[in-house]
């Protein structure tokens, strides 16, 4: 690995992975939306692991932002190979409460940027003997969620999308993972409008950063999925066992 590419770096997961590639003195490209956030960051895994880190503030919610990055990319020839698709966001409640316009900008960011950025980056990527494109779902990707039905649902398409095209894929030199994390210490609860389970999800959140070194770590080992946390991985594989109905009893209990 010589240069990585991370959305959604400004924190939480996103900004964790990027300290952990930084420790593997991988240069990285660094993009969201706040630019003071970039510069903080990158000056420090600058000073503290020598690596090059640059800042492209952008806001994946906007259409043109995956082909701007693209043009970045081949301009100041930044040959990545490896890419974080990390940024991703929740709206919480019922659908027919909350307009539709803040619901579909969430789908936007968690699945269309995504895809998009993810085509563009593929022949960047497929000139390198060996990269990686790691993609961020979630668990609530493994059941339908009442009062996150949107956001649940778009983290379902991650995790199909990316175990897709890892088989389209597989002749290359691209390795493709999804990381599957569960609740996290980052600020994605309260963004969400989340505020009332803050308390409940502590109990079972995972830092930032421990979930980052088991997703490169997997990533590196060329896994098809990365849940951190054995209790996550029980959670999924319950998915599984328990009928639909139930699994959606408990979820809306979680977050009602």
């Amino acid at each position: 690995m010589k240069k990585a590419l991370i959305t959604g770096a400004s924190g939480g997961i996103g900004k964790a992975i990027a300290e952990e590639l930084a420790k593997r003195k991988v240069d990285l490209l660094l993009v969201a939306r706040s630019e003071d956030k970039l510069q903080q960051i990158a000056r420090q895994l600058t000073d503290q692991y020598k690596i090059k880190a640059t800042v492209l503030p952008k806001d994946l919610s906007l259409a043109e932002s995956p082909q701007q990055i693209l043009d970045y990319c081949q301009k100041e020839n930044f040959n990545l190979d490896v890419l974080i698709n990390n940024a991703g966001y929740g709206v919480w409640g019922n659908f027919h409460e909350k307009t539709i316009e803040e619901q579909l900008a969430m789908m936007h960011v968690n699945m269309d940027a995504l895809v998009k950025l993810t085509y563009l980056m593929i022949p960047l990527l497929r000139s390198h003997p060996k990269s990686y494109l790691l993609n961020v779902s979630s668990t609530t990707a493994f059941q339908a969620i009442p009062t996150f039905a949107l956001y649940a649902a778009s983290k379902s398409f991650v995790l199909s999308f990316t175990r897709a095209i890892r088989h389209e894929l597989k002749d290359t030199g691209i390795r493709v993972t999804c990381l599957v994390p569960g609740a996290t210490d980052t600020d994605f609860v309260s963004r969400a409008g989340l505020d009332h389970i803050a308390e409940k999800a502590k109990k079972f959140s995972m830092t930032s950063e421990a979930v980052a070194k088991i997703a490169i770590a997997g990533m590196l080992a060329n896994k098809a999925e990365v849940i951190p946390g054995l209790m996550n991985i029980i959670s999924a594989k319950a998915t599984n066992i328990l009928p639909k109905s139930m699994i959606e009893k408990i979820a809306s209990k979680i977050y009602e």
